[in-house]
C-alpha cells in the first residue's frame, strides 16, 4: 500500500495504529489518494497547520489570550475526564500532504510537506493536555482519527481547507459583501440585466433570486485579456487560465484586492473598470454557452440534455471556451467590450472544444477545466478569427 511521492525536503514521520486506503475511483483518476485510520495522539503534535484557514484560536495574541470557546472546553473536558473515549467523541483531524510512503512493517506514514487543514483546535488542546499531564505516572495517551488527503494540487488543497472548515468559517463572499466590495459590480450587472441581484452572503441562496457572484467573477477572469491579467497578477502566468475554473476563492480574493487598490491607484482603477464594463455581458455569454444548443450535436456524454431540447454543459468544458473569447475583448472609447467578428463560426469553436474534450481531456470535464492545453488550443482558434475581424 504505497503511493509514489515526489522528492521533498520536508518529510515527516507519522506513526499510525491503523491505516486504510479509502480513495474513490475519481480520486484515483485524478492522481490523488485518500487514507483513513487511527494514530497515537502524539503523532499529530508536531504537524504544521500552515494550509489551514483557521489557526488554534486559544493561542496568545501578544499579551491578550483568547477565551476558550465551547469547542475548546468540550475537547478539554473529554481529554481530562474521559481520554479513553476521545477517539470516538472527537471528530478527528484532516491532514493534507503532497506525497506519502506507507511503511506497513513499521506502521509509519512518511509524509511530504504535510499540514493540518481541519483540526487545529484539536491539536492545540492535545498540546495543552500533553504538556500538563504527560509526566503523570497514570498518563493515558488517546488515539485520534485521521483522514489523509494526498495531492500536489495547491489550488485543490486551498479549496479543501475552506470546505472542511465551512461550519466555523466566515465565507469570503460574506466578507466581500459586508465590506461593500460587490455593490458597484451589482449596479454594473443591472445595467445589462435589470433587477439582477448578486449573492453577497453565504446565506443568500442561489435559487433564481441571486446570481452566483463568485461564478460571475470567475467568468470575468476567464474572459480577461492576457495583458490585463498580467498587470493584475504579475507573478502569474497570463496565458494560463486554469485557475479561473478551479480556484474560485483565488478569483474572489484577487477581485477584492483590486477593488481596494482601485481607490488609490489609477492603474488598478483601470483594471477594475474592466469588471464593471464587462459584467453583464460576461454573465449573458456564460449562460448562453452553458446551454448552447450546438453542443447537442456533439453527443458528448458529459453534456446533459433536457427533454431533448437544450443542453447543460459542464463548467469544465465551458471555461476553456470562455477563455477563448478573451481574444474578442478589447477597449474602445474608454469602455471594455466583447466584440465578436462577423466571420466567427460558433460551430467551429464547439467542434474544437469537443475534440479537446475527447482527445486532450480523455472525456473528463474536470480534466478539461484544469488542462492548460485545452485553453490554449481554443484560444488559438479565436485569435485567428480576431485577426481576420480586424483585417476586414
Amino acid at each position: 500500500m504505497t503511493t509514489s511521492t515526489r522528492a521533498a525536503a520536508a518529510a515527516f514521520d507519522f506513526p499510525y495504529i491503523t491505516c486504510r486506503n479509502i480513495s474513490a475511483p475519481e480520486d484515483d483518476a485524478a492522481g490523488r489518494k485518500v487514507y483513513s485510520g487511527h494514530a497515537p495522539a502524539s503523532s499529530v503534535l508536531s504537524l504544521e497547520d500552515d494550509e489551514n484557514v483557521r489557526e488554534y484560536l486559544a493561542d496568545a495574541q501578544g499579551d491578550q489570550k483568547h477565551i476558550p470557546t465551547l469547542v475548546h472546553q468540550a475537547i478539554r473536558k473529554t481529554l481530562e475526564d474521559q481520554p479513553d473515549q476521545f477517539s470516538i467523541l472527537n471528530g478527528g483531524m484532516v491532514i493534507v500532504a503532497r506525497g506519502v510512503e506507507v511503511d506497513d512493517k513499521r506502521k509509519i506514514l512518511v509524509l511530504q510537506r504535510p499540514s493540518i487543514i481541519n483540526g487545529s483546535q484539536t491539536q492545540g488542546e492535545l498540546d495543552r493536555y500533553f504538556a500538563k499531564y504527560r509526566s503523570s505516572p497514570d498518563f493515558f495517551e488517546p488515539s485520534i482519527k485521521f483522514e489523509l488527503i494526498v495531492t500536489a494540487d495547491d489550488g485543490l488543497i486551498a479549496e479543501i481547507s475552506i470546505a472542511r472548515n465551512f461550519q466555523n468559517d466566515v465565507r469570503p463572499i460574506s466578507i466581500a459583501g459586508r465590506r461593500g466590495q460587490l455593490d458597484e459590480l451589482e449596479v454594473a450587472v443591472q445595467k445589462a440585466i435589470p433587477g439582477a441581484k448578486l449573492r453577497k452572503s453565504e446565506t443568500d441562496v442561489i435559487d433564481g433570486e441571486y446570481l452566483d457572484t463568485e461564478k460571475l467573477i470567475q467568468v470575468m477572469f476567464a474572459l480577461m485579456p492576457g495583458a490585463l491579467l498580467k498587470s493584475l497578477d504579475g507573478d502569474g502566468d497570463a496565458s494560463n487560465k486554469v485557475f479561473t475554473y478551479s480556484q474560485k476563492t483565488k478569483c474572489l480574493k484577487l477581485f477584492q484586492r483590486l477593488v481596494d487598490a482601485s481607490r488609490e491607484d489609477s492603474e488598478s482603477s483601470d483594471v477594475y473598470q474592466y469588471f464593471l464594463d464587462i459584467a453583464g455581458q460576461a454573465w449573458k455569454i456564460y449562460e448562453r454557452w452553458k446551454s448552447h444548443p450546438g453542443f447537442r450535436r456533439t453527443r458528448l456524454p458529459a453534456v446533459a440534455r433536457e427533454n431533448g431540447r437544450g443542453a447543460e454543459v459542464p463548467d469544465g468544458i465551458i471555461f476553456p471556451v470562455l477563455s477563448a473569447f478573451s481574444a474578442f475583448v478589447d477597449r474602445s472609447d474608454k469602455k471594455w467590450e466583447i466584440t465578436i467578428p462577423d466571420v466567427f463560426d460558433e460551430n467551429e469553436l464547439i467542434e474544437a472544444a469537443a475534440q479537446a474534450y475527447m482527445e486532450i481531456a480523455s472525456r473528463n470535464p474536470q480534466t478539461m477545466g484544469k488542462s492548460k492545453a485545452c485553453y490554449s488550443t481554443l484560444l488559438r482558434l479565436t485569435s485567428i478569427y480576431a485577426m481576420l475581424g480586424r483585417a476586414a
